[in-house]
């Protein structure tokens, strides 16, 4: 009997070498708040999966609550590189199916990972098996609106880009219970539209990410968790755990 073939590795389908990381990086304000936002659900002992160079790590060892964070990514160069950066960080390079019998997790962090593998329910259900033992809560964030999809996402092997609805299928269907599901970054998703749509620009503008980090997002993002929620955004921020008896 044959066996079925082998299912892409994450990033397979990229056709860039860095993920635009520089340019990523001067978006410090972005990752404290969207850390913040996940909040109390964020503690124990934390998975990171897909965590490229480490731009989130640092910050995700000195959150509130966290005791151990493990660190998740396929690509060898960009662990080399993660274990230049935090020397003692524990880093797996592979995927979580090389965790083998580690299951006792208190949370799986993904962000901007989901997107880049092609077949996201099996991925999901892989979350949900090792966030059961202890009943533990993912905190997923995933880019959003098919309608913005753009040259730059095939760039960086984005399969999709998801909907609030499209989302909370999946999750269901992997055997999560959803308590936060909503959309992110309202200005960012015209943002995105402009320069990446319209424009079709293939790169990040690191002057032009540091002026919106520092000058606009911190009021978008009071507005939008301290005023009203936007209908619609650049992207998706959900927190759920495994749907148990």
């Amino acid at each position: 009997m044959t066996p079925p073939p082998a299912a892409p590795a994450p990033n397979a389908a990229a056709q860039t070498e860095d993920f635009e990381f520089a340019a990523l990086d001067q978006a410090r304000h972005y990752r404290a708040r969207l850390l913040r936002e996940f909040g109390a659900d964020l503690a124990g002992r934390v998975l990171e999966v897909g965590a490229g160079i480490g731009q989130m790590t640092a910050e995700l060892r000195a959150h509130p609550g966290v005791r151990e964070v493990v660190a998740v990514e396929p690509e060898a160069r960009f662990c080399a590189r993660l274990r230049a950066r935090l020397p003692d960080q524990r880093v797996v390079c592979g995927t979580v199916a090389a965790l083998g019998g580690d299951a006792a997790w208190d949370a799986v962090l993904s962000v901007n990972v989901l997107e880049h593998i092609a077949d996201d329910a099996a991925e999901l259900r892989a979350y949900r098996d090792l966030l059961a033992a202890r009943r533990g809560a993912l905190c997923l964030f995933v880019p959003a609106r098919p309608e913005i999809y753009a040259p730059i996402d095939r760039d960086f092997g984005h399969f999709r880009r998801y909907t609030r609805p499209g989302l909370r299928a999946r999750l269901e269907a992997a055997g999560f219970r959803i308590t936060r599901l909503r959309y992110y970054n309202f200005a960012g998703y015209f943002a995105w539209w402009l320069n990446f749509c319209v424009l079709r620009r293939r790169r990040f503008d690191l002057a032009g990410v540091q002026f919106f980090d520092r000058a606009i997002f911190p009021w978008v993002h009071t507005l939008e968790t301290r005023v009203l929620a936007p209908p619609f955004g650049q992207s998706l921020l959900a927190v759920a755990r495994p749907d148990l008896p």
